[in-house]
């Protein structure tokens, strides 16, 4: 069944926003872009536009301190205007810095840093003119043309009130000496270039929601795309459940290897089966090597018998063990002296069995033991 825009009402993944920025999809804006560009401009001329203007004096008067003869030889013209263009561009050097560091680090504050190869291969489909025609009667289009509408009404009422203020200031200029007139009309300039900056700052205020809403409108997804991508990243539940499974019996195979490593199974008799070993050499405690239920403690017991490992029947301890111990830690120390005693009991069984003599009477464990000890 087709889906359309209307049909989008998920959350963008994180995978479908990087894949986004793969392509070169992140949010921009131009309207800050511009205004923190002209900002930097502005700030710059204001308040480096006295020394700046000085220098720019400086180079002009020299300029033109030409003798007669100087000033009809080529190579000195020649040679005058690529050391005084050169010197130009060395007192205007901050601001041309300052405005390119400016320009390649605006378009980071939204969006971050990206590089797309993606996004420089060629798109046919934008050469599709019904397209084009789509996306001229577009909504982004019809606020676009209403950004620019409203930045041309805010400019033109700022530029209006700045020439109302700075009239005489203007007027005056000519009356100045050149190197001061010179210095007070770059001000002037970067005091206009603030303004218009703050101007551009309220209509980027408005742009950079409006960009990140469009952003995150477009990469929208159905939920068939969410169920879709979940299944892409983790499987399907049918496989999951296959995986889930086959780790199990791994699982479950590694841990029947141990339990003829086994110094003693502890079993419900039926229920349960618990298989313990202890090395006084690098265990603190004795460890807990495999444990099963029903079907599972009937292999491990079966596992016991065919391999000579002693079985010993303490419902109460089988269950603490089964329900308070997982497979590989160690027994907690409230079942130290009972685990002790079968133990123990266990080791002289042996050496009664080899030596022919009578076999020790087993321990007895406390019926409430599963109920109070884990």
């Amino acid at each position: 069944m087709a889906e359309n825009d209307a049909e989008k009402t998920e959350q963008p993944t994180s995978k479908r926003i990087e894949e986004a920025r793969k392509k070169g999809q992140i949010p921009r804006s131009t309207e800050l872009s511009t205004a923190a560009v002209i900002l930097a401009v502005g700030g710059g001329l204001h308040f480096l536009g006295a020394s700046m203007g000085a220098h720019l004096n400086g180079l002009m008067m020299s300029s033109l301190s030409l003798t007669r003869e100087q000033s009809v030889d080529e190579s000195v013209m020649f040679s005058t205007l690529k050391t005084e263009a050169a010197h130009a561009l060395l007192a205007c050097a901050p601001i041309l810095g300052l405005t390119m560091v400016v320009a390649l680090l605006a378009p980071m504050l939204l969006g971050g840093w990206n590089l797309s190869f993606e996004a420089l291969a060629p798109d046919f489909t934008r050469l599709n003119p019904m397209s084009g025609f789509g996306r001229m009667f577009s909504t982004t289009a019809l606020v676009n043309l209403a950004k620019a509408f409203l930045k041309f009404l805010f400019i033109g009422i700022v530029a209006v009130l700045l020439l109302k203020q700075k009239y005489h200031e203007l007027m005056g200029l000519g009356a100045e000496p050149p190197r001061a007139a010179i210095g007070h009309a770059i001000s002037l300039t970067g005091y206009s270039f603030l303004m218009l900056a703050s101007t551009l700052g309220l209509i980027a205020a408005i742009d950079v929601p409006w960009q990140l809403f469009q952003h995150n409108k477009k990469l929208r997804m159905t939920r068939q795309e969410v169920k879709d991508e979940m299944k892409e990243s983790e499987g399907s539940p049918e496989t999951r459940g296959r995986v889930r499974q086959m780790q199990r019996e791994i699982s479950r195979r590694r841990m029947m290897q141990e339990v003829p490593k086994a110094d003693v199974i502890v079993t419900n008799p039926t229920h349960f089966a618990v298989a313990l070993k202890y090395d006084e050499k690098r265990m603190g405690a004795p460890i807990v090597v495999a444990k099963g239920a029903d079907l599972v403690a009937g292999r491990i017991r079966e596992l016991a018998t065919a391999s000579g490992v002693p079985i010993f029947e303490a419902p109460p301890l089988a269950r603490a063990l089964f329900k308070s111990v997982d497979i590989g830690d160690e027994i907690p120390a409230t079942l130290y002296v009972v685990v002790a005693q079968i133990l123990t009991y266990i080791y002289q069984l042996k050496t009664a069995r080899r030596d022919g003599m009578q076999p020790p009477a087993p321990p007895a464990i406390d019926p409430t033991l599963d109920e109070t000890k884990h």
